[in-house]
């Protein structure tokens, strides 16, 4: 069950639900719209390595926005710190990026019981595109848990800026 905007404002209300800062223009009938951070990250690495460490430049965003550039996979944050331990987080790019040819959360889009930070975002653009720092780049909705909750105890669970795994976390999968 998703939760519907009259909805997300009365969870939030008796405190089952994060959206901070909250501003009641960006409620939608079942989402809430967040907003892009003032920086991003990219990785320095021409090839990327999933059983290695990966070093991030960082790239603030200034007030005249930023091109992303095809082929470049972005990392950004969301404004707003966003969780819950009682609903599930789930963050999709707005559809008017999308047709700019902008791609969000491509890949992790759920989120996880228990988990209250401010996002990391997965953006990639197909052609060149400015962003700005504090656009609406998505949205985020809330599913009711059914069911035994099992908490994230996780370490993403705690980040608030763009991240990677590290290296050991995805070479245990071999």
């Amino acid at each position: 069950m998703i939760l519907t905007g009259p909805e997300i404002v009365r969870q939030r209300r008796r405190g089952a639900l994060t959206l901070e800062p909250f501003t009641p223009a960006q409620l939608n009938p079942v989402s809430y719209n967040y907003r892009l951070g003032d920086s991003l990250r990219v990785h320095r690495a021409a090839l990327i390595d999933t059983h290695a460490d990966h070093e991030l430049e960082e790239i603030a965003i200034p007030g005249e926005g930023v091109v992303l550039e095809p082929g470049r996979v972005y990392l950004g944050t969301t404004v707003e710190e966003i969780g819950s331990s009682e609903f599930v987080p789930s963050l999709i790019g707005r559809s008017s990026l999308g047709r700019l040819g902008v791609f969000l959360q491509f890949s992790a889009d759920l989120g996880n019981l228990g988990s209250c930070h401010r996002w990391t975002l997965e953006i990639k653009a197909v052609q060149p595109v400015r962003v700005y720092a504090g656009m609406v780049a998505g949205q985020v909705s809330f599913w009711a848990a059914v069911g035994t909750r099992f908490p994230y105890g996780g370490r993403f669970g705690r980040i608030s800026e763009a991240t990677v795994p590290p290296a050991g976390l995805l070479a245990a999968s071999r």
